[in-house]
């Protein structure tokens, strides 16, 4: 009835929607005919094609309908089959597709079966989104679905009133009353949902649109008082052009930094993220999710290089110095030379009023080079940046002078299959200047020199871990990660030294209990943790995938020392109890 009409804008929905019926109607033919066959009440004629009856009868309108062996039933409709807003597929079409498509009573063959072998499972870094059946096709273009509904349980040694995402860098010292205290932070704005867009050109071109959200957002109005609403976010948004008969890919959009490792290759959706619960990673692992455009090109799917030009923000250290001398004093003034400075202003229009954005003259530069062999994937890159401010002199009549300094550095990372399907390690380092922003615990990016230019501060960030397949249906894995900041500093005509990892700070209040806080201006030098946890991978069927995930890490945080002998340290304890159920695996 409605093969070879082609449905004008107007009707597209109406007529998706009649054909998913008429689809669904030639799966019920198909299931009574089966059920008449297993009790012997067939009364058309049968013929066995490929281990299948075709049948034709008064229940199939003259028309030929597949269905299952005995033991089998005919599933749902193939979605994948389904075309919206393009050429109209016929009834028969239809209902072969939906007759073919059969399930036993335990499981779906369409469905994606879990990985868990892989140093970085998709199932639980990403969405999985890659190895699922399409849902339905709009046009040209396949759809397909990914995601998982997560419920996690957090508890704390030392109350950071965080979220599913550890803020590393702000474990208090023993001055804070939140230092004596834990926090229990039951949570569920992990819960992802993602969304792939796919369409061929050509048979060597394939063109990509990928959409990844979660809850992590936290609007003016978010609270945990009665209702939880916490409000979704963009983790991931780009389209990709690939051309595999040139090795050439472009990304456009916001994606995983080029700096983040890859587990093969240098694409989107195969980056080597440690398999942990916590949404800000653990420390020592290099990463940002950014807007970004990114050209690689692929020898012989052997040999990649990759070029990136990602989205800038600075973060500046302006702490105090010496106790009440602080660095910068009666708003953006440096205490030691009265030079005024501008480096950062409150967003509007659609960023976040109530955050400072730095001032930025051109984009974070990634330049990647990776290599594929059998036993392990190797990466180096480089990172270029720029720093800028605007100063003025103390000096009446002084002009306002553009401060710009350059940044960057050098990382690294391998993953190599120590023993294939039952162990890998991975690493990954970065040093340089002015990287704090790509380690979770978030260290100063730079500080300021006394006329007002930015000084990017010497930082490295680096980790190692293992990762675990002794079954199946068990990972497991351990992680070690360090980030380290050092000196930036200078001598004020006062005497006093400013910028950071300055060693005359009085800290001794660092080390007071007080339940009111008292100040404690400690800068940080080091921090370092140790993380393992394991992922169960407890059902799995035309149901979806249930999963559930224990996690302990371990930190220290290590600050410079005082110029009266104080040393602050501080650390805590983070447990993460994880249930995950993945309805599309």
């Amino acid at each position: 009835m409605l093969g070879g009409l082609v449905a004008s804008p107007a009707q597209a929905d109406d007529m998706a929607e009649i054909r998913a019926i008429h689809a669904e109607m030639r799966r019920l033919e198909a299931k009574v005919e089966q059920l008449e066959a297993h009790h012997g009440m067939s009364r058309g004629s049968q013929n066995v094609v490929a281990g299948r009856t075709l049948r034709s009868g008064p229940h199939t309108g003259g028309r030929a309908v597949y269905s299952a062996p005995s033991g089998q039933i005919s599933a749902m409709p193939d979605l994948s089959q389904l075309t919206i807003g393009g050429p109209a597929m016929s009834d028969d079409a239809q209902a072969a597709a939906a007759a073919e498509n059969t399930m036993t009573e335990a499981i779906i063959p369409a469905q994606a079966k879990l990985d868990l072998d892989s140093s970085s499972p998709l199932a639980i870094t990403q969405t999985g989104v890659d190895s699922l059946p399409p849902v339905f096709r709009i046009g040209g273009v396949s759809v397909r679905l990914g995601g998982f509904i997560d419920f996690s349980n957090i508890y704390r040694s030392k109350n950071l009133t965080s979220g599913p995402a550890t803020s590393w860098g702000s474990f208090p010292y023993a001055n804070s009353p939140n230092a004596h205290t834990g926090e229990y932070r039951p949570s569920a704005q992990l819960t992802r949902l993602s969304v792939l867009l796919q369409g061929s050109p050509t048979k060597d071109e394939t063109l990509s649109g990928y959409i990844e959200t979660d809850f992590g957002g936290a609007a003016g109005t978010a609270n945990s008082y009665q209702t939880n609403s916490y409000t979704p976010r963009i983790r991931q948004a780009y389209m990709t052009y690939s051309n595999t008969k040139w090795g050439f890919h472009v990304l456009a959009g916001q994606a995983w930094s080029l700096t983040t490792g890859y587990t093969q290759g240098l694409l989107s959706r195969h980056e080597q993220l440690p398999p942990v619960v916590d949404n800000n990673q653990i420390p020592g692992i290099v990463f940002t999710r950014v807007p970004q455009i990114r050209f690689i090109k692929d020898f012989g799917r052997k040999w990649w290089l990759g070029l990136s030009f990602e989205a800038p923000q600075v973060a500046y250290a302006t702490s105090g110095s010496a106790g009440d001398h602080q660095m910068l004093s009666g708003g953006d003034t440096l205490a030691s030379s009265g030079t005024t400075l501008l480096y950062g202003n409150a967003g509007s229009g659609m960023l976040n009023p109530n955050a400072k954005y730095s001032m930025d003259v051109a984009p974070d530069i990634v330049l990647k080079g990776a290599l594929d062999t059998k036993p392990a994937h190797y990466e180096i890159y480089g990172l270029a940046r720029w720093f800028k401010a605007m100063s003025q002199s103390s000096v009446p009549g002084s002009p306002i002078r553009e401060r710009v300094s350059f940044a960057g550095g050098v990382g690294g990372d391998v993953t190599v299959h120590v023993i294939p399907r039952y162990l890998q390690f991975t690493g990954n380092v970065l040093a340089g200047q002015g990287i704090g922003r790509y380690g979770p615990a978030m260290l100063p990016d730079a500080t300021f020199k006394a006329n007002g230019t930015p000084a990017p501060i010497p930082e490295i960030i680096g980790s190692m871990g293992l990762i675990g397949h002794p079954t199946p249906n068990l990972l497991v894995y351990l992680y070690g990660g360090v980030e380290s900041a050092g000196r930036r500093s200078y001598t004020g005509t006062d005497g006093y030294q400013y910028g950071y990892g300055v060693n005359d700070l009085a800290l001794a209040s660092c080390n007071v209990e007080q339940i009111s806080g008292g100040s404690c201006d400690a800068q940080t030098h080091t921090i370092a943790d140790l993380t393992v946890g394991g992922w169960w991978h407890v059902l799995q069927g035309g149901y979806g995938a249930v999963m559930t995930g224990v996690q302990y890490t371990y930190l220290r945080k290590f600050a410079y020392k005082g110029g009266d002998g104080t040393d602050p340290t501080t650390g805590g304890n983070t447990i993460y109890v994880t249930f995950r159920y993945l309805p599309f695996q």
